[in-house]
């Protein structure tokens, strides 16, 4: 009698079977996962109303990041300005973001409406340096009693060590004039202006922080400097981790924790000055800004609530330094860009220097309104230079109503500044130089409404008086001592604008020859 052989099912077959089977119940669930979370998308973020600022339409999870050129968003945000008009918003994942335009609508937001656009967005990359609750300096604190405190203290101490009185003036002259050295010292050889416009400028802030000057060759000087540009390009490398509020992307390992490094390093060398002067300070003789904050910390010592503590004094002085250095210093080497590319400005302002100043006086502000046209021509350089084309940004504290649109309350909001210089219902050349936007009909200075480069509201610059000294004594002391004019041989200088948060321009060379 046969065996009967027992039938054995085709193993290979049957695992493909049931794998096919179990990849289509996984493809499945991804499937549902995906159309729940696009439903999720649309109903908890993209759903407006009526009156929500119009927009582009925004791409599942990533939004309108696409749009957005983060190697010069004042740009990609005046084009969807041009689309969508002065009030409009744009979303990055699912965060939702205002834009306001022109001088109108941000006029009616940082005037009337100042106080529900005071506060600062919590920003995960800022916390990557230090941007503790207790601790957030005055550049991006969040608006209260500690930040309130800090800036009416900044004001004030900055006041008081010179801020728009004679001896800052003549501090400030006295730097132009190593400032000028230092130009005499290339022999009308072609050179690269920018290195030594930072190290003066710095120079000022310095003096009023630290109680002194630095030469400019000084190791320790030049690091603090290049630390923090270092620190405001690799912010501007890392945008999509600042745009993204509350996110976890900015503690992912990657090339923006070199902040964290940048920031370890230049806090090194500011605390080693705050001790310095916590051996040397003389309680009856205040030497400079830090021994104005120590003091204020000896007034509150045990009170846990102050913001007049260490950490705080360390983070302002960095604030001072970074908004205090870049901005004049990048403007100025704006005008020297002006200057070479319009020699018959150049040629209008040497003739008002001769005839106000001659070539020995040294300019102070009190010859400013003596010389409408230098001091047009600088306000214009400011103007086109618009070196803050993006205010840092704000969140509502309620629903605002702007230009007869709702923003929602707790929405990041940014003032596209750049709009307001360069708004074509306020400027009659707005995309031209052109000094003449400052003078009237008879030559005299003319202030315009629209001129706001120091922003406005809560936030507006508080150094801005101590800026204009800066922009008005070097500026006219190098034009007073230099002839300036595009190298031989050389290109044309180009006028592309390169955003670090501040613009400014490609590398250049000029030579300086002197009057």
């Amino acid at each position: 009698m046969e065996t009967p052989v027992a039938v054995i099912p085709d193993s290979v077959s049957w695992l493909r079977v049931q794998a096919a089977s179990c990849w289509n119940n996984i493809t499945s669930v991804l499937i549902f996962l995906l159309m729940l979370a696009l439903l999720l998308d649309y109903v908890m973020y993209r759903k407006k109303s009526s009156r929500s600022p119009p927009g582009p339409t925004p791409f599942p999870f990533f939004g309108n990041l696409l749009l957005i050129d983060l190697k010069n968003p004042h740009i990609s945000f005046r084009r969807l300005a041009e689309k969508y008009g002065t009030v409009y918003s744009f979303q990055v994942g699912w965060h939702n973001f205002v834009v306001l335009s022109g001088f109108k609508v941000i006029k009616e937001a940082l005037g009337q409406k100042a106080e529900d656009f005071a506060n600062r967005p919590h920003i995960p990359l800022f916390s990557l340096v230090g941007f503790a609750k207790n601790c957030e300096g005055i550049l991006m604190a969040k608006y209260g009693s500690g930040w309130k405190e800090q800036r009416k203290f900044c004001v004030s101490t900055l006041k008081n060590f010179g801020m728009g009185k004679k001896t800052l003036e003549e501090r400030v002259s006295e730097e132009a004039g190593f400032l000028c050295s230092e130009f005499k010292s290339q022999k009308g050889s072609p050179f690269n202006p920018q290195i030594l416009l930072n190290n003066a400028v710095g120079n000022i802030i310095c003096i009023l922080i630290f109680g002194d000057r630095f030469e400019y060759d000084d190791e320790t000087f030049l690091k603090i400097i290049h630390l923090t540009e270092e620190i405001m390009k690799t912010f501007t490398r890392n945008l999509p981790q600042l745009f993204i509020a509350a996110s976890w992307l900015a503690f992912i390992p990657g090339p923006h924790l070199k902040i964290r490094k940048l920031y370890n390093e230049i806090t090194a060398i500011v605390r080693e000055f705050v001790n310095e002067h916590k051996k040397t300070r003389d309680p009856s003789f205040q030497r400079d800004f830090i021994d104005a904050f120590l003091e204020e910390m000896e007034k509150v010592k045990g009170n846990p609530k102050t913001s007049f503590h260490e950490q705080n004094l360390v983070k302002t002085i960095y604030d001072l330094v970074a908004a205090g250095t870049e901005t004049t210093a990048s403007t100025i080497l704006w005008g020297l860009l002006k200057i070479v590319l319009h020699p018959e400005v150049q040629k209008r302002v040497h003739e008002e220097i001769e005839e106000v100043l001659g070539r020995d006086k040294s300019p102070m502000m009190a010859d400013q309104a003596k010389m409408p046209y230098t001091n047009a021509v600088i306000h214009e350089i400011q103007r086109c230079a618009d070196i803050a084309a993006l205010a840092l940004p704000y969140i509502t504290r309620q629903d605002v109503e702007i230009g007869n649109f709702v923003i929602p309350k707790r929405t990041v909001v940014f003032n596209h500044l750049s709009s307001v210089l360069n708004d074509e219902t306020m400027w009659e050349k707005p995309h031209q130089f052109y000094p003449e936007h400052f003078l009237d009909a008879s030559g005299q200075f003319v202030k315009r409404e629209a001129f706001l480069p120091f922003s406005a509201g809560r936030h507006a610059c508080p150094g801005e008086p101590m800026a204009r000294m800066e922009l008005f004594i070097f500026f006219t002391t190098l034009m007073q001592h230099f002839t300036f004019s595009i190298p031989e041989n050389h290109p044309k200088p180009s006028e592309e604008r390169l955003f670090a948060l501040t613009v400014s321009p490609p590398p250049f060379h000029i030579c300086a020859i002197p009057r």
